[in-house]
Formats: C-alpha cells, structure tokens, sequence
C-alpha cells in the first residue's frame, strides 16, 4: 500500500491552482503548506498527495480512487476547466478489467493524471 507521492512541479501556485479544481470531486482537499512552495493534499485528515516547487520528472502517472464513475466524470470535467489537457475522456476500459473506469488528463507539467471507478 502506497502512503504517499510526491511531485516536483515547475510552477506550484499554478498547479496548486490545477489540483484545488481537479480533486475537488474527489473530496480531496489542500491540508498543509509549507513556505508557498510544497502542499500536501488528502482527505480525513491525512495528506498523501504532496506537490513541490521543482524540476518535474518525465512520464509520472496518478490515479486517484473514485466512488463512482459520475465521480470520474466530474474529476474530468473539472481538470479539463481547470487548464488541463485531454489524455482520453471517461469511459470504460475493458482491456484492463470489466468495470474499470477511467479518464485521464494532463496537468501543467504534462504528468499523466487519472480518476478510476473499478465497477
């Protein structure tokens, strides 16, 4: 089980910005920031998702559990108002497991983010 990830980002107040909209669906929240440069997002008073101002690495994916797939729908929905670009709208992808359901963005670093339903 993973208890946290960290992501260096080139500018944190924009993508800080990104992941305020983007998670919100998710019922994920900014819990701690520390000097304007490094948060720590979570939910039920524990942060596992943690950003710092940095040189971002290549080819980084997240996903993040939903509890639907209207969950995941909005995920998208508010990553793509948010400045995101398209990386495959919601839909089911079979090839992976029946029931999964997914979509996928690009944040402001081009970092490969995703919402997933596994109905």
């Amino acid at each position: 089980m993973i208890d946290h990830v960290g992501l260096e980002v080139r500018d944190y107040r924009r993508s800080k910005d990104f992941y305020l909209a983007a998670l919100t669906p998710l019922g994920i929240e900014l819990m701690l920031e520390f000097e304007g440069r490094i948060g720590g997002f979570g939910r039920d008073g524990k942060p596992f998702f943690w950003l710092r101002q940095g040189e971002p690495a290549a080819g980084v994916h997240v996903a993040f559990a939903a509890p639907d797939t209207g969950t995941v729908d909005a995920f998208y929905a508010a990553a793509l108002g948010a400045g995101a670009e398209d990386n495959g709208p919601p839909g089911l992808r079979t090839h992976y497991h029946p029931g999964y359901y997914g979509a996928y963005v690009r944040d402001p670093d081009g970092n490969n983010v995703e919402a997933v339903h596994h109905g």
